[in-house]
């Protein structure tokens, strides 16, 4: 089975040459892009394919968050996981909005990086720590008995969080715009969620995600 091909970014160049390495020492990854900024990172991604994007929240000439609402906004759907030292809840927020995949701390385990690239490149959302997902966002970590949603359910609302628009989402999961409108609604009617963000933090909230 071939690698997984990465693009990494970083303003800082120790922490790029250090996470490269950790990444590679892990064995089944491959760097295949190094950015220093955010522009740099979005010229480099037209031209080579990757299967996960890394990225700091926080660098020069288009933040993380800005380098995944411009790949989002060219049709371009990589996966993307955010990484942070701050414990910032609107980070978060912005990471979602954008249509990040992850959002992580700078200190996590080697390991715990991998797996969340893993589950990412496999089509998963994965939004964390606990301590931000719900502390930080005024959704409860326990809300009592969840809401339950469907497995059709559950595949359109980590479509929705990493930033695919109805079309997308319906061209994704193989059904028409309509249904994926009306798993929409069911979802916002389930979650008592305003809208599709809201809907987004409340499901991490609840662990669904």
């Amino acid at each position: 089975m071939p690698p997984l091909r990465l693009a990494l970014a970083d303003d800082q160049a120790l922490v790029r040459r250090g996470l490269r390495a950790l990444l590679e020492d892990l064995g089944g990854l491959e760097v295949a892009i190094e950015a220093e900024d955010g522009a740099i990172l979005l010229a480099a991604l037209r031209q080579t394919r990757v299967d996960v994007l890394i990225s700091d929240v926080r660098m020069p000439r288009h933040s993380g968050i800005e380098v995944v609402r411009a790949l989002r906004a060219r049709g371009d759907y990589t996966p993307a996981i955010l990484l942070t030292t701050f414990d910032d809840a609107a980070l978060l927020q912005g990471a979602v909005q954008a249509g990040a995949q992850g959002f992580l701390l700078k200190d996590a385990a080697p390991e715990e990086l991998k797996a969340a690239i893993l589950r990412v490149a496999a089509g998963e959302t994965l939004l964390s720590p606990q301590s931000l997902q719900a502390a930080r966002l005024g959704v409860p970590a326990d809300q009592g008995t969840p809401a339950h949603l469907t497995e059709r359910e559950l595949a359109v609302l980590r479509l929705v969080a990493g930033g695919y628009s109805n079309k997308e989402t319906g061209r994704a999961l193989g059904i028409s715009d309509g249904t994926v409108k009306n798993h929409l609604t069911e979802i916002l009617h389930k979650l008592d969620a305003r809208d599709r963000t809201h809907a987004v933090l409340k499901a991490i909230g609840a662990r669904l995600l």
